[in-house]
């Protein structure tokens, strides 16, 4: 079910792991953002957008995560756009030998069978410093960053207030870094944040990847936790996140594992 959060823009919740697709109404068509994970929900997806009376006349992943890359015939073939590195990892990874297998090995076993991998990454590059996204609706904002996953962006719909995060700023997942790839992953997520900082502004909603939908005030209350969370890493004796304390209502069999994972991570890097 599509759930309107701002004029034009509507959000469809999975059941794994509440993940956030967004749909974007312009002139000739829809702009669909990390489409989904489950098979019977893209093609929900694509029964509710058809009732919009509009096709999918754009798509875009926000980072080349497999559950950010997926998609469905039944939403049609326009072109699904990711930044130029993302998109470049996205290919890279995909076309290496056993690679689908490693993404099955990636999803949850019990879901597995039930999540549409034949049309899994196909994403078209835009230009490196594309700051618009090419489509026929409302001014979307790429707000490129180097923190969760390579070339992860936020979008902006500056007419409507909404701020797309991708995997950042959610309210139930801790801020997970991009330990493999970057130099320095605690100011490279420190810097993200200040960028999107700058370009929230005065969002009205941010939509995470995964997690809920806030409102007012909610986009800088979001970075502002984030922020310490990762400050944190640095001193792993500060104050603890509720996202993985004991009143977490999400992930609390997994999400405590992640963040010790990312401290020792961390302290074999400051350790090498």
């Amino acid at each position: 079910m599509l759930t309107q959060v701002a004029e034009g823009v509507l959000v469809h919740q999975s059941g794994f792991m509440q993940s956030n697709a967004v749909v974007v109404q312009g002139g000739a068509g829809v702009l669909l953002i990390d489409a989904g994970v489950l098979e019977h929900e893209l093609i929900r997806l694509a029964d509710d957008v058809r009732e919009l009376g509009q096709p999918v006349v754009a798509g875009f992943s926000t980072h080349p995560h497999w559950d950010h890359l997926l998609w469905h015939p039944r939403l049609g073939e326009a072109p699904r756009y990711g930044t130029a590195r993302c998109a470049d990892t996205a290919r890279e990874r995909l076309s290496a030998p056993g690679a689908m297998a490693r993404v099955a090995g990636m999803i949850p076993p019990d879901i597995v069978d039930r999540v549409p991998m034949d049309l899994l990454g196909g994403l078209t590059g835009l230009p490196a410093g594309t700051e618009w996204l090419p489509w026929d609706g409302p001014r979307v904002r790429i707000v490129e960053h180097q923190a969760h996953a390579p070339g992860h962006a936020a979008l902006l719909i500056e007419e409507s207030g909404v701020l797309v995060a991708g995997d950042m700023l959610s309210d139930l997942l801790i801020p997970m870094l991009d330990l493999s790839g970057a130099a320095d992953p605690i100011e490279d997520y420190l810097a993200a944040l200040r960028t999107l900082e700058e370009a929230a502004g005065d969002a009205e909603v941010v939509v995470p990847g995964h997690g809920s939908v806030g409102g007012p005030g909610q986009a800088r209350a979001r970075i502002d936790q984030d922020r310490a969370y990762v400050q944190a890493l640095r001193d792993p004796g500060g104050p603890g996140d509720p996202r993985v304390g004991p009143a977490a209502t999400f992930g609390r069999d997994w999400l405590p594992g992640v963040h010790e994972r990312q401290l020792q991570a961390l302290a074999r890097r400051d350790a090498d």
